[in-house]
């Protein structure tokens, strides 16, 4: 057994679906296949059951891919320890999109001036990863969208920013200077299966005010992805008010939301992790947020 093959098997239930794990992957959907034919062979299971969709794990595959996924993230974690012998300290900080706003660019430059031995190494993560990747030790620290499972883990909130809607430019509502989320009713609105049903309910305002549920529209699996579907005019997408500078676009429009709840934005590590590193960033942040 080899960890590549552990990290194909967690993949493949990641996505669902053989193609898109490949891609995610970057080797061939039939390389992808053999790999999976070959482990299934080796533990005498089979792992998925194959659908028409894709694939979803069996019964004894649920425990198999839990054990891979720690082996996996154990792995990740030795790769670290070695990193930061070989290249000195390290502080992996983790964010989504455009994170905290301000507050994570002016954190890492503040810690990286008070400890300058100290190499701050920014890991981006789409829709929710941030809060798994730091639970797994893929990262130190992270600034984690809220909500969030951050089971494990100790965390402040340090930031809040109000919500808007993403339009294409010339779109109904494009000119206006706010908008309620129940205006967006009939909209088709960008989503993904890629994150945790609650984050991606409460991002779409689901249920409504008025008791409705959104028009769901197409799925994306990042940032980019929705951006190109909005500005096409695909659909509409609930934002940061952030990525309206992080983001811009001459063919998107931003527009405030004047009834969503605004995003809350901790930042979270894990709570055994009581390092001088982490420590010493979590006081960068406290002292900057509160200004």
């Amino acid at each position: 057994m080899e960890l590549r093959q552990l990290r194909y098997m967690t993949a493949i239930a990641e996505y669902g679906n053989l193609g898109r794990a490949a891609k995610a992957l970057y080797v061939s959907q039939p390389a992808l296949s053999y790999a999976l034919k070959q482990f299934e062979t080796e533990l005498g299971l089979r792992i998925f059951d194959r659908t028409p969709a894709g694939v979803v794990p069996t019964a004894a595959g649920r425990e198999v891919l839990d054990a891979a996924a720690e082996a996996v993230a154990a792995a990740d974690r030795v790769a670290a320890v070695a990193d930061r012998h070989r290249h000195g300290q390290l502080l992996r900080v983790g964010f989504e999109a455009s994170g905290a706003g301000e507050l994570t660019t002016r954190a890492r430059a503040e810690f990286a001036r008070r400890r300058p031995n100290v190499r701050v190494g920014p890991k981006r993560f789409d829709w929710g990863g941030e809060a798994a990747a730091l639970r797994e030790g893929q990262v130190d620290v992270a600034f984690v969208w809220l909500p969030a499972d951050l089971t494990g883990c100790r965390s402040i909130v340090v930031h809040t920013e109000p919500r808007v809607v993403g339009l294409p430019v010339g779109h109904r509502l494009a000119a206006r200077e706010g908008v309620s989320v129940v205006e967006t009713n009939g909209e088709p609105l960008m989503w993904t299966d890629k994150a945790p049903r609650p984050w991606v309910d409460w991002w779409a305002v689901n249920p409504r005010p008025d008791g409705s549920e959104p028009l769901w529209g197409p799925q994306n699996d990042n940032v980019e992805e929705m951006l190109e579907q909005v500005a096409a005019g695909a659909a509409i997408c609930f934002a940061p008010q952030s990525m309206a500078a992080y983001y811009a676009r001459p063919d998107l429009v931003w527009v405030p939301l004047t009834d969503a709840e605004p995003l809350r934005v901790a930042l979270a590590w894990r709570g055994n992790d009581d390092s001088p590193l982490v420590r010493g960033f979590v006081e960068v942040v406290r002292e900057l947020a509160s200004m």
